[in-house]
């Protein structure tokens, strides 16, 4: 029969496979936030791009043009490119990262330096599913090894040890 403490190791183990069966998901639908991030903030960059080359003007000259105006709404706008640009290669060198992993750790990809707008949207909309991947089948494995030694290291303190009577040692 089992005893109280095997059940709720077996619960949390379960709830940690649980849990942790969803990082590859999780990881998928941060991707495809990110990949649409990407080419949102690469429409509107081609299009500041177009519209410099229209006015004869590298990129940087018509930044340069609107941080040279009077105009503080121009500069603000200046700044406003910068950013956008800067962010679309921290998000291209994500999506890079992605594709470079193998599958099992693209959610540490997302770990390690994720983008802030599009993480909180990928957590608001997160819809989890159950794993039928490789990986998914190993994230879930894990996140039950996990569970189970947490339950080990938590019960040390209440094990009870056992005594093996004195041997009768002949010399």
């Amino acid at each position: 029969m089992f005893g109280l403490g095997r059940i709720l190791g077996l619960a949390v183990a379960v709830v940690c496979g649980a849990v942790t069966s969803q990082a590859p998901e999780f990881s998928q639908q941060y991707r495809q936030r990110l990949n649409g991030a990407q080419d949102e903030l690469r429409t509107v960059i081609e299009a500041f791009d177009a519209d410099a080359a229209n006015n004869n003007l590298s990129r940087e000259n018509a930044i340069r043009v609107y941080e040279k105006t009077g105009s503080t709404f121009l500069q603000n706008r200046a700044a406003s490119v910068r950013t956008a640009i800067g962010r679309l290669g921290d998000l291209e060198r994500q999506s890079q990262a992605f594709d470079e992993a193998m599958p099992v750790l693209r959610p540490l990809v997302v770990a390690r330096a994720p983008d802030g707008s599009v993480l909180q949207g990928a957590f608001r909309d997160f819809e989890p599913a159950i794993p039928i991947t490789l990986h998914g089948f190993v994230w879930t494995g894990a996140g039950l090894i996990l569970g189970f030694s947490i339950m080990w290291l938590l019960g040390l303190p209440f094990r009870r040890r056992k005594h093996y009577p004195a041997r009768n040692l002949r010399v």
